[in-house]
């Protein structure tokens, strides 16, 4: 998994705006698969940050607030329950990261 390692080594190759990507809903059995991009100021960190799966739902209220008021970016994108079905899940979430809704 990337790191914030990963994200300093890409501004110092000259990369200016770094995403990090998420998705949700790959273990689900019915529903869409959505996946999130967020491009965070390097200036204003966010303590706490990690894959949302790791985290509680109470913390992951309270930094979903912070990452809107802090983002520089952000995108949400989704793959519906056809698109899956007709892709297979790993290209449907591939699919809504490419995606934005």
């Amino acid at each position: 998994m990337p790191t914030s390692r990963h994200e300093r080594a890409l501004r110092r190759a000259g990369f200016c705006a770094v995403a990090g990507v998420d998705e949700a809903g790959r273990g689900a059995l019915f529903g869409p698969v959505f996946a999130a991009a967020v491009v965070l100021d390097p200036e204003r960190p966010i303590r706490g940050l990690d894959d949302s799966k790791q985290l509680d739902p109470e913390r992951r209220e309270v930094l979903a607030g912070r990452i809107r008021e802090r983002a520089c970016a952000w995108a949400v994108g989704a793959a519906d329950a056809f698109e899956i079905d007709h892709l297979n899940i790993l290209e449907a979430s591939r699919l809504a990261m490419r995606s934005e809704e």
